[in-house]
């Protein structure tokens, strides 16, 4: 009963754009989910994150665990086109990398700028936490899919694209001439 109150005070997070404000905080969120949540799901909702470990940790939700799953495989997916395009090794892990996800990574990779390429894996990996989302509205399961979409939309809105630019370089040299540095060391 208590999910059902906590969900109804949430603002509607669908259709909202990249530029547009979000209508609530991380902060905010969290401090609502206190009022409402037990200690249980509080726990629960506090393992949410968009890094998920390489090794899987249960976090006592399927939706939770289905959520980290996919983005491990997104992320393995990255790591292994990446890594073709350099030729480097990867290891993922004995892991079968679904189709979707290598197709995903495949056409991040080429789109050379690295802004709009975050930009189409955020859209790619909000696409998946839509078909994940829980058929109850007012489910524990959904307070869940609620945080993970709003951390989705405050992460593309911390972008930096000067900052990024930068980084992106410094991480692209490092790489095209590790040899280099290696061989000064």
């Amino acid at each position: 009963m208590a999910a059902y109150y906590l969900i109804s005070q949430l603002p509607s997070l669908d259709g909202i754009e990249d530029t547009t404000p979000l209508p609530i905080t991380e902060e905010q969120f969290t401090e609502l989910c206190s009022r409402f949540l037990k200690a249980k799901e509080q726990e629960k909702l506090q393992k949410l994150t968009l890094t998920p470990a390489k090794d899987p940790e249960g976090s006592g939700s399927a939706f939770i665990d289905a959520w980290d799953e996919s983005e491990r495989m997104l992320r393995f997916a990255l790591g292994k086109v990446r890594a073709e395009k350099w030729n480097f090794p990867f290891e993922t892990g004995g892991r079968n990398i679904p189709v979707q996800y290598a197709k995903a990574a495949a056409a991040a990779m080429e789109i050379e700028n690295p802004m709009e390429a975050e930009k189409f894996l955020n859209r790619f990996r909000l696409a998946l936490l839509e078909e994940l989302r829980p058929m109850d509205g007012f489910a524990d399961e959904y307070i869940f899919y609620y945080g993970l979409r709003l951390k989705l939309l405050l992460r593309v809105r911390q972008f930096d694209t000067e900052a990024g630019e930068a980084a992106y370089r410094d991480i692209y040299n490092s790489i095209l001439y590790r040899d280099r540095l290696e061989a000064l060391s």
